[in-house]
C-alpha cells in the first residue's frame, strides 16, 4: 500500500474516445504519477480542435495551476506576444504540455517550479497522444527540450531521424516537419518569435 509522500510513476490510460469532454474528464481525474498529489489540479490542453497548429510546453506553472489553464502566466504572456508578432492567432492554435501537473518545491512562501524526471514524463506521455489524435495537427511545435523528449523519446533528434525515433502511432505527414527550440522563460520571447515565423513558412510548404 502507498504512503501519501511515495513517489511512484507509471503510464496513464487515457478512455479510448473520440469526446474531448470524455477525455478532460478522465485527465482531471488522472493518479498514474505522485505529481497529482502536490498540484491543484490537472492542467490539460485547451484550443479549437482540429488546428493546424499545435504548440506543447514542458508543464504547467504557478499560475497555470491554480487557474487550470496552460499558458496563461508569465511564459504564457510572452508566448502571447511572440505569436502576435509572428502574425499567429492564438484563438487558433492548440496549446498543451507533456506533463500535466505542476512539479514543484517550496522556498518560503513560493513555489519554485521543478524539471519533471523521465518517468513522470512517460507517464503523462499517453495523455499527449491522445490529443494528438483527436487535434491532428499539420505542424507540431515543441517548446523546450522536455516537449521533445516526450515526442520524440530522446533529448536532441534531428529532422532526419524523427521518424526512426518517433513512436510509430505518431509518424504521420503533420510530424515531417517540427521546430525543437530549448527555451526558458527569460530568453523565450525572442526564441518562440524565430520559430513561430519559421513555423508559419513551414506550414505553408505542407
Amino acid at each position: 500500500m502507498r504512503t501519501n509522500d511515495e513517489e511512484y510513476a507509471r503510464p496513464a490510460t487515457p478512455p479510448d474516445t473520440s469526446r474531448w469532454s470524455q477525455l478532460r474528464e478522465a485527465a482531471r481525474d488522472c493518479t498514474a504519477c505522485h505529481l497529482y498529489k502536490s498540484a491543484t489540479q490537472t492542467v490539460f490542453g485547451e484550443g479549437p480542435k482540429r488546428v493546424s497548429i499545435m504548440l506543447v510546453g514542458e508543464q504547467p506553472g504557478d499560475y497555470e495551476d491554480l487557474a487550470g489553464k496552460p499558458f496563461v502566466g508569465p511564459a504564457g504572456k510572452i508566448l502571447d506576444r511572440a505569436l502576435a508578432e509572428a502574425g499567429i492567432n492564438r484563438d487558433e492554435v492548440y496549446v498543451t504540455n507533456a506533463v500535466k501537473h505542476f512539479k514543484w518545491e517550496p522556498r518560503g512562501e513560493r513555489r519554485i517550479r521543478q524539471k519533471p524526471s523521465a518517468r513522470e514524463i512517460a507517464a503523462c506521455r499517453p495523455w499527449l497522444e491522445a490529443e494528438l489524435r483527436l487535434v491532428k495537427p499539420k505542424l507540431l511545435v515543441c517548446l523546450g527540450s522536455t516537449a521533445g523528449q516526450t515526442i520524440f523519446v530522446r533529448h536532441s533528434v534531428s529532422r532526419a531521424s524523427a521518424a526512426k525515433f518517433c513512436p510509430q502511432s505518431w509518424r504521420q505527414k503533420w510530424l515531417r516537419r517540427f521546430i525543437l527550440q530549448h527555451c526558458c522563460v527569460n530568453r523565450m520571447k525572442c526564441r518562440v518569435t524565430a520559430n513561430t515565423r519559421v513555423s508559419l513558412s513551414i506550414f505553408g510548404s505542407l
